[in-house]
């Protein structure tokens, strides 16, 4: 298990027929009022049955760890964790998912500090991978959302296999926030990457794609993301070559080397790097564009 992790800092209790681990990482940078949300939209879900390990990544401010410790005396579903430095999001759901090992759990769930779930989202996943005994990792649309709260966009993915693996060369195919693993993925020793502080998920899902998981995504919004204003700024240098690096993986592992896959990456990476204004363009173009390919 994880070093960087000090220890459970409050305890809570695991009922017996918790099927379900909920894992969600916290940052000095986090906004009160969106963890707050973030927490409410999980502990209203219309099921019931899980663990939600609620993991404090390194040092933060005093009042998120009072909402944190505030909103866990509410609910004894609640474990709260400690890293002793910040360690970044692979590293944090790895601890979780090791954590949950011990426990009984069919599922883990992917959930961000500034987002929302709607309240059916457990539900409703639980029930299609109860269903759909091959999926692995399901994820869904997501619905994105401004500062505000207020609707200004929609992000919607391949849905079957087959489609999500053909476009993981150009484009990282699941919506991280929303997706349900099935445990036994990680009894099988899968982790994320920990070494890497970015873009984790979507070589996660290249390794997982490689060993022959199975992947499905919901058509059904079951998630409102947070985009807020400086989502449009350069990605940075670093960012943007390990997207870079992503893609070229996704074709050598997956041998879907094209020059049109070629051709794409090269395009994003040069587009990461153009002002905000001409970002946000090429970013509303490119959710026309798949749009349009997931009704293909």
């Amino acid at each position: 298990m994880s070093k960087a992790i000090s220890s459970i800092i409050h305890q809570g209790r695991v009922a017996e027929n918790a099927r379900s681990l909920v894992a969600m990482a916290v940052y000095h940078k986090d906004n009160v009022r969106w963890i707050r949300q973030a927490i409410t939209s999980i502990i209203s879900q219309t099921y019931t049955s899980f663990t939600f390990l609620i993991i404090i990544d390194g040092d933060v401010a005093e009042e998120i760890r009072e909402c944190l410790f505030a909103e866990a005396q509410q609910d004894d579903r609640i474990f709260i964790a400690q890293n002793s430095k910040n360690v970044g999001l692979a590293a944090s759901m790895n601890y979780a998912i090791e954590w949950g090992l011990a426990q009984p759990y069919d599922f883990f769930f992917r959930m961000d500090a500034d987002d929302i779930s709607m309240p059916e989202r457990m539900a409703r996943q639980v029930s299609y991978l109860q269903h759909h005994k091959q999926v692995g990792v399901l994820g869904t649309a997501l619905t994105e959302i401004n500062e505000n709260g207020d609707k200004v966009g929609a992000r919607t993915m391949p849905v079957s296999h087959q489609q999500i693996v053909n476009v993981l060369p150009r484009r990282c195919a699941m919506n991280h926030p929303t997706v349900a693993f099935r445990y036994d993925i990680f009894h099988k020793g899968f982790r994320y990457n920990s070494e890497l502080m970015n873009t984790q998920d979507y070589f996660f899902w290249i390794r997982l794609a490689k060993e022959g998981v199975i992947f499905r995504n919901l058509k059904d919004r079951l998630l409102a993301f947070r985009r807020v204003n400086d989502f449009y700024k350069r990605r940075g240098f670093s960012k943007s070559i390990n997207e870079f690096r992503a893609r070229i993986a996704a074709m050598r592992t997956l041998n879907k080397l094209s020059l049109w896959n070629l051709f794409y990456a090269l395009s994003v990476l040069a587009i990461r790097m153009l002002p905000p204004k001409l970002v946000k363009l090429a970013y509303k173009l490119d959710r026309v564009l798949l749009e349009k390919s997931n009704k293909s």
